[in-house]
């Protein structure tokens, strides 16, 4: 039987009093890798938003890696947030610590306590994206690829159940993009981690097919039978 990792019924979501997006009912199981495209001003970006805590979900039903999105607080974001990862196009490092530090800031800031534990993960983490060696590297030393490696190292630092990836390949070039998406693509099918990447590279879904959803006109469609 399948876990469901995301699972929205007749969701409304909106920024500040604008609804942006009407009647969302999307499904996703454990393990699954699922594209989101649409225009920019669609709404991509306020689903991803309400998917991990950020806009407040007041109509419908939403349920993300076990947790009640109509009953999360401040207090309880955080517990949601540490069974996700998130990616970004930009990677958002810390310009003033290296690699390793990065990564331990992230561990302290969801409750990890002790030292040698928090070393282990990172080293285990920083390997599983081939980067094993650049942990006392900073961050304008690495190249754009590279950074976005350290970026879903992070995402991976909890061992989340659920990836959001925000234009993971945006800012690469084409090789580099390739890179990521054979990572990213690694990461769900031998983790067996849910991965929601939003993008614009129609390329890069030509290449690598997977389900894809859309948001377009205040919806969002499921085209997972759709080829692009």
């Amino acid at each position: 039987m399948s876990q469901s990792i995301i699972e929205l019924k007749d969701v409304n979501i909106y920024q500040g009093k604008s609804l942006v997006l009407s009647n969302v009912n999307i499904s996703l199981n454990k393990g699954e890798f699922v594209y989101l495209v649409g225009k920019t001003g669609s709404g991509k970006s306020s689903l991803l938003k309400t998917l991990y805590g950020d806009l407040e979900l007041t109509e419908g039903t939403g349920w993300v890696v076990g947790h009640n999105l109509r009953e999360l607080t401040w207090k309880t974001v955080p517990f949601l947030r540490r069974n996700l990862g998130v990616v970004f196009q930009d990677f958002q490092l810390l310009t003033d610590r290296n690699v390793n530090e990065n990564l331990k800031f992230v561990l302290k800031a969801t409750g990890w306590k002790d030292e040698k534990l928090m070393d282990e993960r990172i080293a285990e983490v920083l390997d599983k994206v081939n980067l094993k060696t650049k942990g006392f590297k900073m961050p304008f030393e690495l190249s754009g690829g590279e950074q976005q490696r350290i970026d879903i190292a992070r995402a991976l630092l909890n061992s989340p159940k659920l990836i959001l990836a925000d234009e993971p390949t945006g800012n690469l070039d084409p090789e580099t993009s390739d890179e990521i998406m054979q990572l990213l693509f690694h990461i769900s099918r031998d983790f067996d981690t849910t991965i929601l990447m939003a993008t614009h590279d129609y390329m890069v879904i030509n290449k690598y097919p997977a389900r894809t959803i859309k948001t377009e006109a205040g919806h969002v469609i499921d085209n997972s039978r759709i080829t692009i």
